[in-house]
């Protein structure tokens, strides 16, 4: 099998590479690496010596590609064929790549601050993080006020950046009642038969997350 993705089912920056390639129907080898491993360390780190996945490798890259955006955009241009995430019109590419960086920016980054803090027992104060999100919320609500997608008339991916960032945002900071667009729109995302691939096989490993007992039931 050319493709390998070197990734752990429970991180949220691997589910956006994998529900982008359940979305192309991209065959490849899954590498589980349990970072407290010194071998997958090892194995990882040989690959990008900052030891954190997602990466791929194949023919073309031998050593290794690392983040990601670029992995999805890799993966558009060599392996999507007709199904592209990308869009072909500029501008409307710029929104997806926009919209891209706010979810791995302004959700992902706060949630994984108030994660961390959990996990390291270190009672930080997550106030600052916690309004953030709310922030993102009101924000993304406009957004989605007459879209489908988030950024694209088509899924996107904007919206493969979305998925986890609001799975996981949301069991620490639920979506306020007002923010009725962007709950419809976790709701079709979590609809959408890739993500619900990837919500099935991160399952078992929902236990491990610092957060586990705020999961919602229907995802367990």
């Amino acid at each position: 099998m050319p493709l390998t993705l070197y990734y752990h089912p429970l991180s949220s920056y691997c589910h956006k590479v994998l529900v982008a390639l359940y979305e192309y129907a991209i065959e490849f080898e899954p590498r589980i690496i349990d970072l407290s491993n010194e071998a997958d360390r090892a194995e990882l780190q040989a690959l990008w010596p900052l030891c954190k996945f997602p990466v791929i490798r194949d023919q073309r890259n031998p050593q290794g590609l690392a983040e990601s955006s670029i992995i999805i955009e890799y993966l558009d241009r060599f392996y999507a064929g007709q199904h592209c995430l990308l869009p072909s019109d500029w501008d409307t590419a710029l929104q997806v790549r926009l919209w891209d960086r706010f979810f791995d920016l302004h959700v992902q980054t706060p949630m994984q601050q108030i994660v961390a803090d959990r996990l390291f027992a270190t009672n930080g104060d997550l106030s600052k993080q916690r309004a953030s999100l709310l922030t993102a919320y009101g924000m993304l609500d406009r957004q989605l006020a007459s879209r489908t997608w988030v950024a694209s008339p088509d899924f996107s991916l904007a919206d493969c950046a979305a998925t986890p960032a609001l799975f996981y945002a949301s069991t620490l900071v639920p979506f306020p009642d007002d923010c009725r667009h962007l709950s419809a729109y976790f709701e079709r995302l979590t609809q959408r038969p890739s993500v619900q691939r990837v919500i099935d096989e991160a399952k078992p490993w929902f236990s491990f997350y610092p957060y586990a007992e705020a999961i919602p039931e229907r995802f367990r």
